[in-house]
């Protein structure tokens, strides 16, 4: 299937005193930059300016200036997201001398965030009700940013997406929030990838829950993806978030045809459900809910709530990742408060090299916390987490959390075209 990944940016006709000033981000669509806009009391025509001016991904930076403004002139910028669920932004600018503002070169005086923040406007974005993650469920629909100008500092189960190939394949896996999350794999289809987007619960005939996984309906995707044209083989990567990544690291550890896999905030113990496989089985490590921390708000803080694996009848939960045969890339949250992915990462480390295999690279990311995202995909503080019942904190700081996920998503590209036996592209974004 061909993939839909690109997200434009098209500049409408900025209005007069009073309206507001719009811009729209889209999933498919033409940018254009154009319009006028006045303001009181100095009737003053400036330009609204996006670059690129054509196509651009969401996990593509967008050039945002505005030009034509009265010398110092205070302005402040607001972002709505208008899909699923509402998500706003705002910061407060100041022209410069010329009349211009570029956000590259220009400091947020405040609002949202503040500095110099080019994107700022996209990775703050925050929902209008609390606990609220962004994902996006249909990449065939265009994701709506509204953009608005104002005078003064006033706030107010799987589908293949990828194009001709072939291509290295990629199985896309997400945690228990379940359904068939497309997002992630059509940005990667648009970078040279042929990229399985993987329900495995909660999407029409799958099982509601993750009580009990069956790996062979996993290996059934990756042996499909490596039998589509599009896909050159002779192995597979993997790529998961939360216990998405966990998961791809059983199937590594069980499966063969995974050459490469990226495990951003992943887990080495079975969690939340018992994971079968030919005959062997992985039982739900224990925890104790006495561990919970309780924030100001009322979310859960659960990072200590596993149990200890490496002791006691726990150690039956641990993924054999020293069976694996694949490359292992781990990207880390030092900030996580899901669980203790750097933990976990450096002791599968320390497995893998005990049983003479490559040792694995490990990134960690001061600051991040669980939801390692594509770039400028709004930092997320809390929401409902499917097995705890209720809002838990998922860790990290929105500036430290947005550069992670520019790194992240750059590291993991140049791992996949490495190990998946690709040429690397250049410009990576």
């Amino acid at each position: 299937m061909v993939a839909s990944s690109p997200a434009v940016l098209r500049a409408l006709v900025l209005c007069r005193p009073g309206l507001k000033n719009c811009a729209r981000l889209w999933g498919l669509t033409w940018l254009r930059a154009c319009g006028e806009i006045t303001r009181t009391p100095a009737c003053t025509a400036a330009t609204f300016c996006l670059e690129p001016a054509n196509r651009s991904a969401w996990d593509e930076p967008v050039r945002i200036a505005v030009r034509g403004l009265a010398p110092g002139q205070p302005v402040t910028l607001c972002t709505s997201l208008l899909d699923e669920k509402k998500k706003r932004a705002h910061a407060r600018y100041r022209a410069d001398a010329h009349g211009e503002l570029d956000l590259e070169r220009a400091p947020a005086l405040g609002g949202s965030f503040s500095g110099i923040e080019p994107m700022g406007l996209l990775w703050a974005l925050q929902p209008e009700k609390p606990l609220e993650r962004l994902v996006k469920r249909d990449v065939h629909t265009p994701f709506v940013v509204e953009l608005e100008v104002l005078d003064g500092h006033d706030p107010e189960a799987g589908r293949v997406l990828c194009q001709p190939g072939p291509f290295p394949g990629i199985v896309d896996i997400f945690g228990v929030g379940g359904g068939l999350l497309e997002y992630r794999a059509s940005l990667l289809a648009g970078k040279g990838f042929a990229v399985m987007a993987l329900a495995y619960h909660n999407y029409e005939d799958l099982p509601k829950g993750v009580e009990t996984l069956h790996l062979e309906y996993f290996e059934e995707a990756v042996n499909y993806l490596l039998n589509r044209p599009e896909v050159k083989g002779p192995g597979v990567g993997l790529l998961g978030i939360s216990k998405g990544a966990e998961l791809c690291l059983s199937m590594a550890s069980f499966l063969k045809g995974i050459t490469a896999a990226v495990i951003i905030n992943g887990s080495l113990v079975n969690v939340g459900g018992t994971l079968h496989y030919k005959g062997e089985t992985l039982p739900a490590i224990g925890i104790n809910p006495r561990r919970i921390k309780v924030t100001r708000d009322g979310s859960a803080d659960i990072v200590d709530v596993l149990n200890n694996p490496w002791e006691g009848p726990d150690c039956k939960s641990l993924i054999p990742v020293e069976r694996a045969e694949s490359t292992f890339l781990f990207l880390v949250g030092q900030d996580d408060h899901n669980w203790k992915s750097e933990l976990y990462a450096h002791e599968a480390s320390n497995r893998l090299q005990a049983h003479g295999k490559e040792k694995p690279q490990i990134i960690c990311y001061p600051g991040a916390g669980h939801y390692i995202e594509p770039p400028y995909f709004p930092w997320c503080r809390a929401s409902l987490h499917t097995l705890v019942g209720g809002p838990v904190i998922w860790g990290g700081e929105p500036r430290a959390h947005a550069r992670a996920q520019v790194d992240a998503w750059k590291q993991l590209q140049t791992f996949f075209h490495k190990y998946l036996g690709s040429k690397a592209l250049k410009g990576l974004s």
